[in-house]
């Protein structure tokens, strides 16, 4: 069975979305389970509406891992609320995944949005997860992870303020195979850029250095919130 593990917090106008995309991938042997940290909207009230197990939640790390803890699947995948599966995405994700024989798993990202400028950025983000996936290994938003490696490393580190998804990636691929995937894709909603391009891309590129150089961010130096402000809602 394939577990989809959803964090969410206010996320009324994306969640049907990608609760949406991950019901149309014709995939019987699967469920879907909510981590809600305190939604006041109707986060919770859709989740169900789509027939999801939906548990406590907390910050993005604790609900992945609540989140774990209720899974009854073999192989997790973390996916971010305001995210989305392309068509036939499940079927050629886990067909690879098994072919390469990988314990934990990343892939490429698209933006739903005509700007040229995301062109370059989804380019980039490739290239650089491709090219670090030997020593340095990336996953964001979509993570794929097989359940024994998910407990071997006791899942996301919740003390961390940002990047746990990258540390839990490296951390796991300490115990298994890492694999970043590049014909396959996701999208992620560009909401954050959105709301200020520039310093959310130096904010992204700081936690980087931070990372790479310091270690693991267990300061609120870059001031990361949970959630969102209230947005219009995007179609499927």
């Amino acid at each position: 069975m394939i577990s989809v593990i959803i964090p969410t917090l206010d996320e009324e106008g994306y969640l049907p979305r990608a609760l949406r995309s991950v019901r149309n991938q014709g995939v019987k042997d699967l469920e879907i389970i909510v981590a809600d940290a305190g939604s006041k909207d109707r986060t919770v009230e859709i989740a169900k509406e789509f027939d999801c197990k939906v548990v406590k939640g907390g910050m993005p790390g604790k609900g992945r891992n609540e989140g774990a803890k209720a899974a009854r699947g073999d192989i997790f995948i973390f996916l971010d609320a305001d995210a989305f599966l392309s068509p036939g995405f499940l079927k050629k994700f886990i067909s690879q995944f098994e072919q390469k024989r990988l314990d934990i798993a990343g892939c490429s990202m698209r933006i739903p949005s005509k700007k040229p400028l995301y062109r370059v950025f989804e380019k980039l983000y490739t290239l650089y997860f491709k090219s670090t996936e030997k020593f340095y290994p990336h996953a964001t938003n979509c993570i794929v992870a097989r359940r024994w490696v998910h407990e071997k490393v006791s899942g996301f580190d919740e003390t961390l303020k940002l990047g746990e998804d990258f540390e839990y990636v490296r951390a796991c691929a300490r115990q298994g195979k890492f694999g970043f995937l590049t014909n396959v894709w996701f999208y992620a909603s560009p909401r954050r850029a959105e709301a200020d391009m520039g310093k959310i891309m130096i904010q992204y590129f700081l936690a980087e250095l931070y990372m790479t150089f310091i270690g693991p961010i267990k300061s609120d130096i870059f001031k990361y919130r949970f959630g969102h402000k209230k947005e219009k809602k995007e179609s499927a």
